[in-house]
This record gives structure tokens, sequence and C-alpha cells, in this order.
């Protein structure tokens, strides 16, 4: 058994290092493009290899930045699913680069480690290297362009701006659409996890606008200076068409506008519906620049569609809810059917539709159950706190709520593994609903304690509130079932507008629903097996599209080509590739998602009957819960104790901790966030592993 663990072991380190070795080729790509050698040499040789006329041009730009990505990402899939069968454990390198993760403030990017902030730099400077590399070389061009062009130098090297600002522009569309796939394996294969990565999708969105309105600005004024306007409204068939690049740019403003941070809050409908326009932003993005050039952005935006189109399928299955525990802060828990199958991590979310309230808005939630201490059921909390989930709330919580609910979900999604066991001690400091992520941590820590029998680090909670009835949340510690432990959990409570113990806190009332033969459990999506799948979906789709494109452009594009004086259409080709690409993903993710439905169907049908048998017997025993006691809670804890008119001294709690490895995590809002790391980047705090857990939607 300890052979084969070191033998996986071996296999995923191979995989890291060839992941590694392609992407430093990938990126090596991206830096010589713009120089001469490569223009003059390398392009000249690679094209001459591969202009076949299965593809063109466009098969060259596809080996060189397409290829190399999805190859990471298949390779990646099979690293995935061989970690499901290797125990977590802390990294070689956690120790010797913890520095590199060690938390600073940065104005206008919010708490940053080391390693992000480096990434970040060395992004920016591949951008401007290639902006100047690009306008160094069309200086030189410039006294013969003008002279061709019957312009003033200064108008053609304007032009050149303008050009080479879009193609920067691109380079950051190229690495937009990575954080944002939620399904991928190459955020896993690095550690990450698309809700932490939200960030970097707006960092880089945001730098891509900056640059494609610049693009856009300038040539509006390049052709007013030049008397060219007319080239507002013209749409080249076999060269760059300036319409599409035109409305592509405005959806792109629109999204972009909306995404400002007291718009997105205070009018979240309004921002969630016009990011929709990122549909149309690609398609008339692609017809403006060819799906030649568009090939080396593709990556990117195939994987986002995969992705995409899991995520539709999964959705257009109602689930199963079984029951919400209303809480007298205006919170639910929601407990929904899950099969066995379905694994995921302590702070994983999934969203969740309710066509009832909204049929097109969909918003994640905090999971809170554990998939191996619950294997039968799934939990998530949901706050009361705008227009949506107080719909929900009132729904749910009035004397005449309805007995069934009809509920899509997308998700789970979260890490591929933790490592909390790591550390001696957890210190978890949470404000309000941002309990939700350490109830799962908690209850994860139950199952390795009472079931697997392995030590587990000591746990203080350290949870400030409003009000006195938000001690309801910490009954959700527990899960239904109860299964106490004996963990070394401490909880330290803080009620910030309150002076002392209120008369009354309120009730947790219990809302069962019946059970509709219709719905079905949540299931992994692709199975047990979900990351060889995935890596099945996207070799065997590129195949089908590599086949197709190669045969339109074979039979239909080439035979126009050919012809000296006839040249076929830019926008049809890249209408057609984004079909054939579109149809090509349809065809393997709907093979794969009903062959996996099947199988999850089986399963479905015997928690069925399962329930039907069970559904006399009231989850709770039939009675409200009296949240004044918690006395469950307190056996299984070692100690709480309820602060009132006052707040936590963070930096006394967590510099007071001496233990070798203390693992610092908070959720809740971002003064909070930040005042924690304010504390770990202090040299005081060496044995302090900062993790900020945030949700930025």
């Amino acid at each position: 058994m300890a052979s084969r663990g070191v033998l996986i072991s071996a296999i995923r380190r191979a995989i890291l290092l060839l992941a590694l070795v392609v992407f430093l080729g990938y990126i090596m790509m991206w830096i010589i493009i713009p120089t001469r050698t490569y223009v003059s040499k390398w392009w000249p040789h690679i094209y001459a290899h591969t202009n076949f006329t299965f593809f063109g041009y466009q098969g060259t730009y596809m080996l060189e930045f397409t290829f190399p990505i999805l190859f990471i990402s298949v390779i990646g899939c099979l690293y995935l699913h061989l970690g499901k069968k290797k125990a977590a454990g802390s990294s070689i390198m956690d120790n010797k680069m913890r520095f590199m993760r060690r938390p600073m403030i940065v104005k206008g990017l919010g708490i940053v480690n080391l390693t992000e902030l480096s990434l970040f730099i060395m992004f920016i400077a591949l951008c401007v290297w290639y902006f100047s590399v690009y306008l160094r070389n069309w200086d030189k061009k410039v006294p013969t362009l003008s002279k061709t062009q019957g312009e003033k130098e200064w108008q053609t090297w304007l032009d050149g701006v303008g050009l080479f600002t879009g193609l920067t522009g691109n380079l950051c569309l190229t690495f937009l659409f990575y954080p944002v796939t939620r399904g991928s394996s190459l955020l896993p294969l690095i550690g990450l996890t698309s809700e932490a990565s939200t960030k970097y999708h707006i960092w880089i969105g945001n730098m891509a606008m900056a640059l494609f309105t610049a693009h856009g600005l300038i040539y509006f004024l390049y052709w007013a200076l030049t008397n060219k306007l007319s080239e507002i409204l013209k749409w080249d068939q076999h060269s760059v068409a300036n319409i599409p690049g035109e409305i592509s740019l405005l959806c792109g403003l629109a999204l972009w506008i909306t995404t400002y941070p007291t718009i997105r809050r205070k009018m979240f409908e309004l921002f969630f519906y016009t990011h929709y326009l990122y549909i149309l932003f690609i398609i008339f993005f692609v017809l403006h620049t060819s799906i030649g050039l568009a090939s080396i952005m593709l990556p990117g935006i195939y994987l986002f569609i995969i992705d995409r189109y899991l995520r539709f399928l999964q959705s257009r299955q109602r689930v199963r809810l079984l029951s919400a525990r209303v809480l007298p802060c205006d919170t639910l828990e929601l407990n929904f059917s899950k099969s066995r199958g379905l694994k995921y991590s302590p702070t994983s979310i999934m969203f969740i539709n309710v066509p009832t309230i909204s049929k097109l808005q969909w918003h994640p939630f905090t999971v809170t159950s554990s998939s191996n201490l619950e294997p039968e059921r799934l939990s998530v909390l949901i706050k009361s706190a705008g227009s949506w989930t107080k719909n929900l709330y009132d729904a749910i919580s009035s004397p005449s709520s309805v007995d069934h609910l009809q509920v899509s979900v997308e998700g789970p999604y979260g890490p591929a593994s933790t490592n909390f066991l790591r550390h001696d001690v957890l210190v978890m400091i949470s404000g309000g609903s941002g309990i939700a992520p350490f109830i799962s941590i908690i209850r994860e820590l139950m199952f390795i304690n009472s079931t697997l029998k392995c030590k587990t680090p000591k746990m203080m909670l350290v949870s400030v509130f409003k009000n006195s009835c938000h001690l309801s949340m910490l009954d959700l510690i527990l899960p239904i079932s109860g299964a106490p432990s004996k963990l070394e959990l401490q909880i330290e409570a803080y009620i910030t507008r309150e002076k002392g113990y209120p008369m009354d806190m309120g009730k947790t009332q219990t809302v069962l629903f019946k059970p509709n033969p219709s719905n079905a459990p949540i299931s992994p999506t692709l199975g047990p097996n979900s990351w060889l799948w995935l890596a099945a979906i996207i070799s065997s789709s590129f195949l089908i599209f590599l086949v197709l494109a190669g045969v339109y452009t074979q039979y239909v594009v080439y035979p126009i080509d050919k012809n000296t004086s006839k040249v076929y259409s830019n926008s049809k080709k890249g209408a057609m590739n984004m079909m054939i690409i579109y149809f090509s993903i349809v065809i393997a993710a709907s093979g794969a998602f009903l062959w996996n439905k099947k199988q999850n169907a089986k399963e479905a049908k015997q928690i069925l009957n399962m329930e039907n048998r069970s559904s006399s017997n009231s989850l709770f025993g039939g009675e409200d819960i009296e949240m004044e006691t918690l006395p469950v809670l307190q056996s299984t804890i070692k100690s709480m104790n309820v602060h009132y008119g006052q707040r936590p001294d963070l930096e006394r709690i967590l510099l007071g901790t001496k233990e070798a490895s203390v693992g610092a995590l908070v959720s809740g809002p971002k003064e909070m966030r930040e005042s924690v790391a304010a504390i770990c980047s202090s040299s005081l705090a060496r044995n302090l592993h900062f993790e900020a857990i945030s949700f930025t939607w």
C-alpha cells in the first residue's frame, strides 16, 4: 500500500513537472512573438511546416497557443484524479516558502501575498514588454509607411499605438476566463479555487477593458485626423472588420461600467444581467479579428465554454430539498438530498436558483455540511441580506409556507484538497454569516476525529455578531444527526450591539418539504471519476473540432482561396468555426453527461425509496428547537463564552497563540479580513498562517 502511494506521488510530481515545462514554453512564445526574431525567422519556419490546406495559417496559431494549454488541462485532470487516491498532506515547500504567502495590504488590490503580487507584477511586465517591442519595431517602419500611406509620420505612429494597444488587450483577454472557469483543472492544479480567483478576473478584466477602450478611442482619433471617419462603418470581409469591433467594445463597456463596486452592490440585478453581454463581446471580437488571430486567445474561452455547458446541463435538473432550519436571525439552513458519490471539500460553495423567485438569477452560498460526515445530505447557509434572499426567507418562514420548493443548483465548487491538519491550532475568526465556511471545517474535523480516529488540531472559533439572535448560527455547527465528538473546540462569541443576555432569543423552526419523485438528489455531474471524464471531454471535443474545421477548410475555404482573384470571407470563416467549436463541445459533453446521468439515476431511485420509508419520521423529532440552552453543542465543545457590548481583541488572541503552527482563518467583512492580515504580516507572527475566505461576486 505504501509503495502504491509512493508511485502515485511520483507520477503526480512528473505530471506537475511536465505541465510546468509546457507552460514555460507557452509563456516564452508570448515573450518572443513581438520580436523580429519571431517575425523574420520563427514564424516563416513554423508556417512553412504547418500551413496545410487542412487548416491554413489558423493551424499555426493553434499549435503554438491553443494546444499547449489544452494539453496542460488534460494532464491536470489526471493529476487531480490521482490526488483522490492520495491523502492530503502539507507540501515540502510549506515552511521553506512560507514568506511568499505572508499577507500584505496593497491599495487598490486589497489583501495579497508576495506570490500573488510578484505574479501580477510579472504579468504587467509582460504586457509592457509586448507593447513596447511591437512599438519599437513599428517606429523603424514609420518613415516608409507614412510615405506609402500618404500620411504624416506622427499619424502613422498613432496608428501603430492604437494597433498595439489592442494587441496587448488580447494578451489580457487570453488569461481573463481562467479564474472564472469553476470546474477547470488549471486552478486546482496550482492550489486555487474559482471563488478565490475572482479577484484575478477583476484585475485582468479592468486591464483588458482599459486597453480595448484606449484602442478604440485612439483609432477614432486617428480616423478623424486623417479624414478617414468612413472607416467607422467598414466591415471588411478579408481583413480587420471595424463594425464588429465597435459592437464588441460597446458590449464590453456596458459590462465594465456595471462592475463598479457601488453599482454591483446596489443594483446587483443590473450587474448580473449585463454580464451576459460577454457572449456578444466574444462573438463580435472573433468577427473583428478573424478566427486565426482569435485562436491565440482560444484556450481560455474554450475551457470556459465546456465548463459553462456542463453547468447548464446540471442546472436543468430540479434537486430534492428535504428541509430548512429557519433561524430567528433571518437566516436559513437548506438541507438537500445528495448522492454518496458526491464529494467536496470544506469551504465549498454552491450556486442556487429558485424559479419562483427569479428564473435567471443564480446566487452563491457556502456549503456548511461535510460530504464525509453527512454522506446523503448537503446543507447551505443563506442570510437574508438582499431582495432575492429576503423573498426566499419569507417564502419558507411564513406560516403558510409551501410544502414543496423547486430548486436548481450548480456545483458545489471548492478546493481540490485542504491542509488544515498540518496546523497545531486553528483560529477561525468570523463576522456574521461568515461563520458558514468554518461550520464545514468543524464538521469535517468531527469526521476525521470520530471516524478516522486521527489527531485534529485544537480549534478556537471567534464569532462576531451584531445581536444575540445571531447566536443561533452556532447551533448549526452540529449536523442534523448530532454526531458529538471529542474535538478541542473553544468558542468565543461577541455581541457588539447589546449589553447583556436577552430575555428571549427566539426559536429555530424546522420546515419539512414533501419529496417530489421528479426531483433528484444532488449528484456529481460527471460521476465519481469526474476529472477523467473532463479530460475525455476536452480531448475528444477538440479532436472533433479539428476534424470538422479541417474538412470545412479543405473543401469549402481552400477551393475559394486558391483562386487568386477571390478570398474567402473572414467573417464567414469565424462564424463557422465558432459554430463548430460549440457543436463539438455539445456532442462530447452531452455524451459524457448522459452516460453519468444514467448511473446517477440508479442511485437516486435507491435514495428516494429510503427517504419514502422514513418520511413518517421527522428529521428533528417534529419539535421546535430552543436556542437558549444548546445542550448537545455544549457537550461537544470544550468551552463557550459570550461577550456582550464589545469586540474581540484580535491582536491579543492571535499573537497570544504560541503553538508552532497556527492557522489564522478569517471570513467576514473587508475591514475584519484586513485587520487579521495586518496582524499576520507583522514580524511577531511567524507562527501564523493566514488564509482569508472571501466571496466577491
